[in-house]
């Protein structure tokens, strides 16, 4: 009987499928969600908004004519929903195996990185100040590049992590287009810092590969003291095919603690440790799959801002999180990452990234140009890469308000799909 009941709901989900992928290739307009989630009610919200905005005779948003952040964000709330209404496979990850998948292809950079990592743990209470410095540089870089692992602009094909990262470090380096490393340090320093416990948070991107060089950089900044506690945010729903949900979290720190090579094990028990003891925190949050902007989280998500307040510094992982750090809009390449941020300062923060999206802030006067002359699909190619911070004090005005963006300051207008 379950296995009837299975195939039965595999075919309606199909055929909700069939039916999202008709409506998008042939440019339909854009339908209200409706199965009830926790986030219906606030999806239907912001499609009305989309609708008020619409110049076009019918008033209605369309696939073509609309923002591609909100029918990208919109195409994969959609797959979830099809899934929702097909009891009792409501709750199958669609791209579960092709996050496994490239989590056991990439088991020799994996391999790689942990035994790096536990042979440091040996020494790293002898480290000076340097050369702490010097590592946590190489523990950034290694989450930096992971980045480059994303199934969803692989079109699924295998995305995985095969060559041994920390014996590139420096041959990659010449690839980082801003790279504000020194002032991430300058915040954790135990140097310069002014309090004696430290919460870093990192909003996930990929899981896979890039979550364990993440984990990695969490384990090396609590085994430094740099940081006392790590807090995650990935996605409550399955999300641009490889991000993060709290299943893959718990799922690849159990493979990696039962893995048959001794470090990678301890990694994995170490992590473990970590979790129970809240030194390592996972959360998920339903506004991390909504279509806004961050800049709208104070409004949309109070308790989710409030949250991230309590952060002494903020690292956004991937493409996805820059475009809604930014707005996804047609910036000019020199606008600062503080006005294209619109308002959304929780804490200080930095957008570390592979660039993939056709967005890039931040950039010196002529940078730009002179990388499109060399590279002409250098924003989209996946081979330069970005890691930017905002802090706060250091760049407000001497009356400590922020700055506030002109629309036609910033050329702020949305880029359609």
């Amino acid at each position: 009987m379950e296995n009837l009941e299975g195939t039965e709901a595999g075919k309606k989900a199909i055929s909700l499928l069939s039916k999202l992928r008709n409506e998008l290739q042939t440019d339909k307009p854009i339908v209200p969600l409706v199965e009830k989630f926790v986030d219906t009610d606030i999806w239907n919200q912001y499609l009305e908004y989309q609708q008020s905005l619409m110049k076009e005779s019918d008033g209605k948003p369309r696939w073509f004519h609309s923002p591609w952040l909100f029918v990208e964000c919109y195409m994969y709330r959609r797959i979830h929903e099809a899934l929702t209404q097909s009891p009792p496979i409501d709750d199958f990850d669609v791209f579960k195996e092709l996050k496994e998948q490239n989590f056991f292809e990439s088991q020799e950079s994996i391999i790689s990185l942990c035994t790096y990592l536990q042979e440091l743990m040996r020494t790293i209470e002898e480290l000076d100040e340097d050369q702490l410095k010097n590592e946590f540089f190489k523990f950034l870089q290694i989450s930096l590049w992971g980045n480059k692992c994303d199934l969803s602009l692989s079109g699924g094909e295998t995305s995985s992590q095969k060559n041994d990262l920390i014996s590139s470090l420096e041959d990659l380096k010449p690839f980082i287009l801003v790279n504000d490393m020194e002032r991430l340090w300058s915040l954790l320093s135990k140097k310069t810092r002014e309090k004696a416990s430290v919460r870093v948070d990192i909003v996930l991107d990929n899981s896979g590969f890039e979550l364990t060089t993440d984990l990695v950089l969490a384990d090396f900044l609590l085994s430094s003291k740099l940081a006392t506690e790590i807090h995650f945010y990935g996605k409550r729903i399955p999300w641009f095919v490889s991000d993060t949900t709290i299943h893959d979290f718990n799922w690849l720190i159990e493979q990696v603690k039962h893995s048959n090579h001794k470090w990678v094990a301890k990694c994995g028990v170490d992590w473990e440790n970590c979790v129970k003891m809240s030194r390592l925190v996972y959360h998920d949050h339903i506004f991390w799959t909504l279509p806004h902007e961050y800049c709208a989280m104070s409004q949309v998500a109070p308790d989710l801002y409030a949250e991230l307040q309590k952060a002494d510094l903020i690292l956004f992982k991937g493409d996805l999180n820059y475009r809604k750090l930014t707005g996804d809009r047609k910036w000019a390449f020199t606008i600062p990452f503080h006005q294209a941020l619109s308002d959304f300062h929780p804490a200080p923060l930095c957008s570390i990234r592979t660039l993939k999206a056709e967005i890039q802030v931040g950039l010196q006067p002529g940078q730009g140009e002179e990388l499109a002359a060399s590279e002409p699909s250098w924003l989209t190619s996946g081979n330069l890469f970005y890691l930017q911070t905002f802090v706060l004090h250091l760049t407000c005005g001497m009356d400590g308000r922020k700055h506030k963006i002109e629309e036609d300051e910033a050329d702020g207008i949305w880029r359609n799909g």
